[in-house]
């Protein structure tokens, strides 16, 4: 075998070591059933401290890209990511609206924009109550 033999079997050799396995992974079937989104749930325990915030009416969370409010009436859950530029929204009480503090868009609590830049609405997420948990279906 010559030189120019060798570096074509060390470059075939390397190119199948690693495209092959990829090519291969990228064809198997997702373990994940795409409809099932269990696995994505956020289950909130409320006596525990961190979300002591929501005992009370107006009260409000972030956890992991969700916002969780206390409407006095049961609990609404939403994208706590402005869908303008993704800055944090907050809840104001008062006004029972989500402003973003970034480029001042604003959201009702049912995601929807009540002013721009944003055009599009925060995603809003089911919530069930089960005794001191909530769990939010994402």
């Amino acid at each position: 075998m010559n030189r120019r033999e060798l570096i074509r079997n060390i470059a075939a050799g390397t190119v199948t070591l690693f495209v092959v396995p990829s090519a291969i992974t990228s064809c198997e079937k997702d373990s994940m059933d795409p409809d099932d989104n269990s696995n994505n749930n956020l289950t909130i325990d409320l006596t525990d401290d961190k979300y002591s915030n929501l005992g009370s009416e107006g009260g409000f969370v972030k956890e992991d890209g969700v916002i969780i409010i206390n409407t006095g009436t049961g609990f609404i859950a939403l994208s706590s990511v402005c869908t303008h530029q993704g800055c944090l929204v907050a809840y104001d009480h008062d006004n029972s609206n989500l402003p973003c503090p970034c480029h001042g868009s604003l959201f009702s609590t049912s995601g929807s924009v009540l002013q721009g830049p944003a055009t599009s609405p925060l995603k809003k997420y089911g919530v069930t109550q089960e005794g001191d948990f909530l769990t939010i279906v994402r």
